[in-house]
């Protein structure tokens, strides 16, 4: 390990770097209970969902510890996830029996597309061309995007016919638990408890027995109100079920890709921008806080560390969950000492554990799993501190209109779509023709396509 891992070089120890793993896990196990819920929702198989999440996470991690030798770890990422489901699924191909699988095709071809820019070395040109106050708002978007499929999940926010959407019954066990969940999470938070939103997961979860056992949340089935009481009839039930990935796995849909090529390309793009944002902002951020950047600034093997995240990509797809990416929890890890690839090694080794413990993660309801939902927002929403209103009012329209649109029109794609032709159009009337990038120009006539096909 000390050959492999470069251990002294990275001033680290294998204890150090095993801690760093566990709360690295600890930090992000939290999707394996919210992924099944969000895609599960969108007519998956949630069983699968779970066991695809899992191990297309220890693949990634896995492949980033061995190729980049960087501590961070990959998941099916926020904000993706909703927009798979959300977005996608259950909006835009609402109708379509195939939409989840036609998404699935989307993230297959997002992920290719990745390795193809990855190898090329085109990610971070695509990056620095995009303006930076859109980027900003188009993270502060997704996040107030998250928030709202949170307050949604938990009843929090419910629709009413005259106002459109207004506050939940709080009454119900439901948005109460899911209420209390918010502040057991923040106060976790407050006091650094590690892993605090899984434990704030879990604790809700619990109350939400309680609450079963003392007949206060009563279960419903034809009203959608399902058992929070984990059923469990022997330990064979602890047991990965491979199987459940035969409903996942390798499910493709390629005809749409042909038959409505510009609405499955915005798909593609959506998956593509969102994904390419993340993934860089967090290896910078995560490189930064553990001083792995040079003296430049710069990320050394960044280039190992992208093609892991694409490949993960890849891997996710084929196996049956939303994208994979670089998650920003890892600097959990990274704040405990980790410092090279065995950091993200403990951790895929964990999600890997993680697989015989469907019967526990299966019964963990929505109200439970939103709190993290509403967390995880806020998280993402503090990026707003860094747009800037003032100043060249295409960057500040463009970010303000990315802010609005994704979670008042139920849609990040929407969001970066009408972000990215105000930005355009206000540069366009302006005369900065010459100061736009052309991969702007491409982007731009593909969200003008996009409008047209809408509109038709």
């Amino acid at each position: 390990m000390e050959k492999f891992f470069h251990l002294k070089e990275n001033g680290t120890t294998v204890k150090t770097e095993v801690l760093a793993g566990i709360t690295t896990f600890l930090a992000m196990a939290y999707i394996l209970a919210v992924n099944p819920n969000m895609l599960g929702a969108a007519g998956m198989n949630s069983q699968g969902v779970f066991m695809a999440t899992a191990l297309s996470a220890a693949i990634a991690t896995i492949i980033m510890a061995l190729l980049a030798n960087y501590p961070i770890a990959l998941a099916s990422g926020m904000g993706l996830n909703a927009y798979f489901a959300y977005t996608i699924c259950l909006g835009e191909m609402g109708d379509n029996p195939n939409a989840w699988q036609i998404a699935l095709t989307a993230i297959l071809v997002e992920g290719f597309i990745f390795i193809i820019l990855s190898a090329f070395k085109f990610r971070e040109t695509l990056v620095n061309c995009i303006p930076e106050n859109l980027k900003y708002g188009i993270t502060t978007g997704i996040g107030l995007f998250i928030t709202f499929i949170g307050l949604q999940n938990a009843g929090i926010a419910a629709a009413d016919a005259s106002t459109r959407v207004a506050l939940g019954d709080i009454a119900t066990p439901q948005v109460a638990l899911a209420l209390i969940g918010v502040v057991i999470i923040g106060a976790m938070l407050y006091f650094g408890v590690k892993g605090a939103i899984l434990w704030g997961i879990l604790v809700t979860w619990v109350l939400g027995i309680i609450a079963e056992l003392a007949g206060w949340y009563v279960v419903d089935v034809e009203a959608g109100v399902y058992s929070v009481i984990p059923q469990i009839t022997s330990a064979a039930d602890f047991l990965p079920n491979f199987a459940s990935l035969g409903d996942t796995a390798f499910k493709f849909d390629f005809t749409y890709m042909f038959s409505n090529a510009a609405e499955f390309a915005v798909i593609v793009f959506a998956f593509l921008f969102v994904d390419l944002f993340d993934t860089v902002g967090t290896l910078i951020g995560v490189a930064a806080k553990g001083n792995m950047l040079d003296k430049d600034g710069k990320l050394p093997r960044v280039g190992k560390a992208l093609m892991s995240d694409a490949i993960g990509t890849v891997a996710g797809a084929c196996l049956g969950t939303s994208t994979v990416t670089s998650y920003v929890e890892s600097s959990a890890g990274v704040a405990e000492g980790g410092r090279t690839g065995l950091t993200s090694l403990t951790t895929a080794i964990l999600f890997l554990l993680a697989m015989f413990l469907w019967p526990i993660f299966g019964a963990i309801p929505s109200f439970a799993t939103a709190p993290a939902l509403i967390i995880v927002g806020m998280f993402m929403m503090t990026s707003v501190l860094k747009v800037k209103f003032e100043g060249d009012m295409a960057d500040v329209l463009g970010a303000f209109v990315a802010i609005i649109m994704m979670p008042f029109t139920y849609s990040i794609a929407n969001g970066i779509m009408f972000g990215v032709l105000t930005w355009m159009i206000l540069r366009i009337v302006r005369g900065k023709i010459r100061d736009i990038h052309p991969v702007m120009w491409i982007v731009f006539a593909l969200f003008v396509i996009r409008i047209i096909t809408l509109v038709a």
